[in-house]
C-alpha cells in the first residue's frame, strides 16, 4: 500500500464522507417525504420508536468497536501483522455474540410493546413490523467488524462509499415500493436485503486488502493487553449507556409521556437535524484514524495545536449549521411535510441548540477516543445518562415535549461540555484546561451574538413558505460567515485554519495522483 501521509488521508477521507453523507442524505430525505405522504401518522410514529429500541439494544456491542479500534493503532504504525490478526479474530467472535444478543433480547421485549406506547397506534401486523426492524439491526453487525481495520488504517472512504452506495440503493428500492404498493412490510425488506448485501461487499473489499485476514492464526494476547483492552472496554460500556440515554431515549420518552403522534413529529426534525449532524460528523471522522495516529506518534504540544485548529473549525462549522436550522427548519418542515407536522419555535430553539452545544464536543471526542482516554471520565457518562432521564421526565411533566429536550441540554452542560476537555488536557496533552475554557466560554457568547443578529434579520422579511425559505437561507449564510470573520480575522485561530485550508487546498489538488492500491 503506497504511503500517505496524515494530511491526505484526513482531506481523502472528509472530502468522500461529506459528498456521499450529503448524497444518502439527500436521497433518505426524498425517501422521508414519500413515506410521510402515502403513509399515516401512526407508521411515523412506530418508525421512530422501534429505530430508538434497537439503538438502545447497541448497548450490547459495549463500544467494544472503538475499544478495538484504538488498539489497532499501534500494530498497523508497527506492521504488527499477527497483532492485527489477534484482534481482529476478537473482534469477530464479539460480533457474533452480540448479534445474538441483540436478537434474544430483542425478541423479549415484544410483550412489553404497549407499555412503550402510550397510544398505540392502528396499525396492522405491529409485531411482524417490530420483529423486522429488530432482523435489520441483527443482520447489521454481521461481518461488519471488519470495517474497523479498514478505518483504524485511515481508508474510511471506502467504508463511507460502500456504505452510503448500499443506502442510497436501498432508498431507491423503498422509493419504488412505497409508490407502486405503499406496502410498509416490503419497505422493510428492502432494508434487511440492502444492509446484508452492504456488508458483505464491504467484507469481501476488506479480504482483497488485508490477505491476512483469511489467515490462520493462533497466536493470542498477553495478560497486560488483555486487561487493558478489558479496562477500555468496561469504560465505553459506561460512555455508551451515557451516549444512548442521551441521544436515544427522547422518541421512547415522547411516545410514553406524550403520545406516539407527537414522537411521529419529532422523527421528522430529527431526520432533518440528524442529517446535518451525519454530514459534519462525517467530515469529523474521516480525520479520527489520523488523530490516533498522531497519538502514538507526535508529542504532546503538536496534539494540542492540531486539536485546537480542529476546535475552532467545528465550533464555526456547527454554529452556521444551527443559526441555518433555527431560521429554516419550521419553514423547511411546513413545505415538506405539512403544518401538521411543525413544533413550536421554542422547541425548535432547543432542539438547535442541542445540535450546536453537541457538535462543539466533536472534537474534543474524536481527539479523546482516538487517543484512547476511555477510562478516566467513565462514570461521567452514567451520571449524564441518570440526569437525563429525570430531568427529561420531571420537566416532561409540566412542559411536555419542551421539557424532554431541555433534560437533555440540562445533562449536556453539567457533565460532558467541561468533563471531556478537562481528561482530554490532563491525560493527553498534559496542561491545564483553564485558557481552553476561556476561549470556549468566548467563542460561545461571540456564536450567541451572531446568532441574534441574524435572527433579527432575518425577521425583517415576511413572504410565503418558499420565499421566505429562500431569503433565510442567504441570510444565514452570509451574516454570520461576515460577522465571524470580522470578528477573528486577526487571531491566531483564524490564522492557523487558513493555514490549514491551504494545505488542505494543495493536496485536494494532488488528489488525482494519489492511488491506493
Amino acid at each position: 500500500m503506497e504511503q500517505i501521509s496524515r494530511t491526505e488521508h484526513s482531506v481523502r477521507n472528509t472530502t468522500i464522507a461529506f459528498a456521499a453523507q450529503s448524497a444518502a442524505i439527500l436521497m433518505g430525505f426524498v425517501t422521508r417525504v414519500v413515506f410521510t405522504r402515502t403513509l399515516s401518522e401512526g407508521y411515523v410514529g412506530i418508525n421512530g420508536l422501534f429505530t430508538d429500541i434497537l439503538n438502545i439494544l447497541s448497548l450490547s456491542e459495549l463500544g467494544v468497536g472503538t475499544a478495538i479500534t484504538y488498539a489497532l493503532y499501534g500494530p498497523i504504525a508497527k506492521k504488527d501483522i499477527q497483532k492485527q490478526q489477534v484482534l481482529m479474530r476478537l473482534f469477530k467472535n464479539f460480533y457474533r455474540l452480540t448479534a445474538a444478543v441483540v436478537l434474544i433480547v430483542g425478541l423479549m421485549l415484544i410483550p412489553f410493546l404497549d407499555v412503550l406506547m402510550k397510544d398505540r397506534p392502528d396499525v396492522d401486523h405491529l409485531i411482524l413490523i417490530y420483529l423486522l426492524y429488530l432482523l435489520n439491526s441483527v443482520v447489521s453487525y454481521l461481518l461488519i467488524y471488519k470495517r474497523t481495520l479498514i478505518d483504524a488504517c485511515q481508508l474510511n472512504y471506502l467504508t463511507v462509499l460502500y456504505h452510503k452506495g448500499f443506502l442510497i440503493l436501498q432508498d431507491i428500492c423503498q422509493i419504488i415500493i412505497l409508490l407502486v404498493t405503499g406496502n410498509f412490510i416490503l419497505f422493510l425488506c428492502a432494508a434487511i436485503l440492502c444492509t446484508f448485501m452492504g456488508n458483505v461487499m464491504m467484507s469481501r473489499k476488506a479480504d482483497q486488502l488485508f490477505p491476512f485476514l483469511r489467515e490462520k492464526c493462533t497466536a493470542k494476547l498477553c495478560d497486560t493487553e488483555k486487561k487493558e483492552i478489558g479496562n477500555n472496554v468496561k469504560a465505553m460500556l459506561m460512555h455508551k449507556i451515557g451516549n444512548v440515554a442521551v441521544n436515544n431515549t427522547d422518541n421512547l420518552l415522547i411516545s410514553s409521556l406524550v403520545g406516539v403522534i407527537s414522537a411521529g413529529i419529532y422523527s421528522n426534525y430529527y431526520l432533518v437535524i440528524g442529517s446535518i449532524r451525519q454530514i459534519l460528523d462525517q467530515a469529523f471522522q474521516g480525520i479520527a484514524a489520523s488523530v490516533g495516529n498522531l497519538g502514538v506518534t507526535e508529542n504532546s504540544e503538536k496534539k494540542n495545536r492540531i486539536f485546537l485548529q480542529t476546535f475552532f473549525i467545528g465550533q464555526w462549522m456547527y454554529g452556521i449549521a444551527g443559526i441555518c436550522l433555527l431560521e429554516m427548519l419550521n419553514p423547511f418542515i411546513e413545505m415538506a411535510f405539512g403544518r401538521k407536522y411543525l413544533f413550536p419555535e421554542e422547541i425548535v430553539l432547543i432542539l438547535c441548540i442541542n445540535f450546536f452545544i453537541t457538535g462543539t464536543r466533536k472534537a474534543v471526542l474524536i481527539f479523546k477516543e482516538s487517543m484512547g482516554l476511555f477510562w478516566y471520565d467513565r462514570y461521567k457518562a452514567i451520571v449524564e445518562a441518570v440526569l437525563n432521564l429525570v430531568i427529561s421526565i420531571v420537566l416532561a411533566m409540566k412542559l411536555g415535549v419542551a421539557g424532554i429536550f431541555l433534560g437533555t441540554f440540562m445533562s449536556t452542560v453539567l457533565t460532558s461540555l467541561w468533563i471531556e476537555p478537562y481528561v482530554l488536557y490532563k491525560h493527553s496533552f498534559h496542561k491545564y484546561p483553564m485558557r481552553f475554557f476561556a476561549r470556549y466560554a468566548c467563542n460561545m457568547l461571540i456564536m450567541a451574538f451572531v446568532w441574534w443578529c441574524t435572527h433579527y434579520c432575518c425577521m425583517l422579511v415576511s413572504a410565503g413558505p418558499l420565499l421566505n425559505l429562500l431569503f433565510r437561507f442567504l441570510v444565514c449564510m452570509s451574516i454570520p460567515n461576515l460577522l465571524l470573520w470580522l470578528i477573528y480575522r486577526k487571531t491566531s485561530e483564524w490564522q492557523d485554519t487558513v493555514l490549514v485550508l491551504e494545505r488542505m487546498r494543495q493536496k485536494l489538488e494532488k488528489k488525482a495522483g494519489i492511488r491506493v492500491s
